[in-house]
């Protein structure tokens, strides 16, 4: 009787069930494919269900465990678990770009130049490009021909040749240094606080959401 109540309590703590994850698509490369890798293998009877989403949502009504947003999108009253470093953002072009133009030297010179925009899900206009220099701040209105409700395929119009683009610098690293992008304004460049996973602090932890938690957690190098 001891051994199948030590069984029915062993199979009571494994982690098992079904995750809801809301992020951002760009989340999924940089932080969540190489964590879900090692995750799955390590706990089979845990699945996990990712809706990739720009806007804020409310989790708690749409039903998800937990979300992924910067630092400082996440909301006093939700519990944040950073998973990644902070995100340096940079202003890239391809070099045919600048063939055609000369680069801009100060934020406001992206007035006259083809800038790749993104549309804000929630708030349904387009972001205003942020720049920091000297502890002044500066966010431009930029103007295209192109504009995307995703990261994804603004940095893929940028490395075609469309314009410049406003991307985390996980993104644009491997193509700077192959020298298929440019960065400029990098003395304006800005730093955001990292993804973090937040859910719900009056929520109690299921063992797989647990295991989520500790599998994703940032751990610094």
């Amino acid at each position: 009787i001891e051994a199948e109540v030590a069984a029915l309590s062993d199979l009571r703590d494994r982690p098992a069930g079904h995750l809801r994850i809301s992020c951002g698509d760009s989340v999924v490369e940089a932080v969540l494919r190489p964590t879900l890798r090692e995750f799955l293998k390590a706990y089979p009877d845990v699945s996990v269900e990712v809706a990739m989403d720009n806007g804020f949502i409310d989790i708690v009504e749409q039903r998800f465990d937990a979300g992924v947003r910067l630092g400082e999108a996440i909301s006093k009253d939700m519990i944040a678990v950073r998973i990644s470093p902070d995100w340096r953002f940079t202003c890239v072009a391809a070099p045919d770009y600048f063939e055609r133009r000369s680069a801009p030297e100060t934020p406001q010179d992206l007035t006259n130049h083809q800038c790749i925009n993104l549309r804000l899900t929630t708030a349904g206009s387009t972001y205003a490009w942020e720049f920091a220099k000297n502890g002044r701040q500066l966010d431009v209105r930029v103007d295209g021909q192109l504009t995307f409700n995703s990261i994804l395929p603004i940095l893929g119009a940028a490395l075609d040749g469309h314009g410049l683009a406003f991307v985390p610098e996980y993104m644009t690293r491997p193509y700077l240094e192959s020298g298929k992008l440019v960065e400029v304004l990098v003395d304006w460049a800005i730093t955001w606080q990292g993804y973090h996973l937040y859910y719900p602090n009056r929520r109690q932890p299921s063992p797989a959401f647990a295991a989520f938690v500790e599998a994703i957690r940032y751990r610094s190098p």
